[in-house]
């Protein structure tokens, strides 16, 4: 059997009774724990092309606005009705405004006035948004 160190065994001895190394303190006040929050459920196989189109739409109300297009406000309306058809979750709802936000930035670092070039993206950006808006409800649609 190993002995205590001298030092160990006065130290000990000094304590108070009952202040032993193996004393329990009371625990803290444990507060209830809050429920965890839903898991996300799985993103739908379309997410993605959802993405690209609600990144489309963000990127067409900031080139339409600047070149004072007559659709420009219809762009923002368009993606608050894919929000509410689609932002079942506050997660998903996150993800889509992320989307429109990044491409109405995009493009708002590199156009600062309408220009040919403004009118050409925006052109092309309505077709692809078109494309990809048609593949969708041809593939995903009731």
């Amino acid at each position: 059997m190993m002995r205590a160190a001298p030092w160990l065994l006065a130290l000990l001895m000094a304590l108070p009774a009952g202040a032993g190394l193996a004393q329990q303190r009371p625990p803290a006040a444990v507060k209830p724990a809050e429920p965890a929050p839903a898991p996300e459920p799985p993103a739908p196989p379309y997410e993605p092309q959802l993405l690209k189109l609600a990144e489309i739409m963000g990127a067409l109300a900031y080139l339409r606005t600047l070149c004072a297009g007559k659709e420009a406000q219809d762009w923002r309306n368009r993606m608050t009705a894919l929000v509410e058809a689609e932002g079942r979750t506050p997660v998903r709802r996150e993800r889509l405004t992320s989307a429109y936000n990044r491409g109405f930035r995009a493009y708002s670092v590199t156009h600062r006035s309408c220009s040919d070039g403004s009118q050409e993206a925006s052109r092309r950006l309505a077709g692809e948004g078109e494309r990809l808006s048609r593949a969708l409800a041809g593939r995903y649609g009731g």
